[in-house]
């Protein structure tokens, strides 16, 4: 998983409020058990007419938010079904921060063992944010894992607060693989320990 400690990206302004896991991936799209290869399918029927052409005002399908990195989102973000590839569909497509007022839980967590950092804010501050992502590719927001801080492009700065075990996982691109592996030292003793005391099992 790669670290997550400082971006600075152009964020999406998506204020719709209650945008689910089917919305983020359809159904139809979850035969696969690959990470890769679902951006090209993130909010889809969003983004596709029914012949497959891009709906034009779609924030994504604009030239100025088309390498979006983040995105600005109304509440509830994540709700619905607990399907993991609607984090892998944003994380393919190039997103690696979500901001919102809250976050479904199931999809919160499954963000962070992705290397996604979803980021709560009060309602005032993402209005805020909101309205710095609706200036274009100009204006970039810049996320500082490390300090705990959103930056607009015109220099305001908001804190906010994370679980530092996730915070940990995070800067150093740790998932649930990487954490097991920090432990190997001690796995291999346990294992040559098992091996000569118990050399039957």
């Amino acid at each position: 998983m790669d670290k997550f400690t400082k971006l600075t990206g152009i964020a999406a302004p998506m204020p719709l409020v209650n945008i689910d896991t089917d919305m983020i991936i359809p159904k139809q799209f979850l035969k696969t058990i690959h990470r890769s290869g679902l951006g090209k399918n993130l909010f889809d029927e969003m983004r596709y007419n029914a012949d497959g052409s891009e709906v034009a005002d779609f924030v994504l399908n604009q030239p100025a938010y088309r390498a979006s990195e983040i995105i600005v989102a109304g509440d509830n973000f994540g709700c619905g079904s607990s399907r993991e590839h609607a984090p892998w569909a944003l994380l393919d497509y190039g997103i690696r921060c979500v901001i919102s007022t809250s976050f479904a839980d199931i999809f919160y967590n499954n963000c962070f063992k992705n290397g996604i950092l979803p980021i709560v804010m009060p309602k005032e501050v993402v209005d805020v944010l909101m309205d710095d992502a609706r200036k274009g590719s100009n204006a970039r927001l810049t996320i500082d894992l490390e300090n705990q801080t959103v930056t607009t492009s015109d220099g305001q700065s908001f804190a906010f607060e994370i679980d530092s075990f996730r915070r940990h996982c995070l800067l150093n691109g740790l998932d649930d693989i990487g954490l097991t592996l920090e432990k190997s030292a001690a796995i291999d003793t346990f294992e040559s320990q098992i091996a000569q005391s118990r050399p039957w099992v």
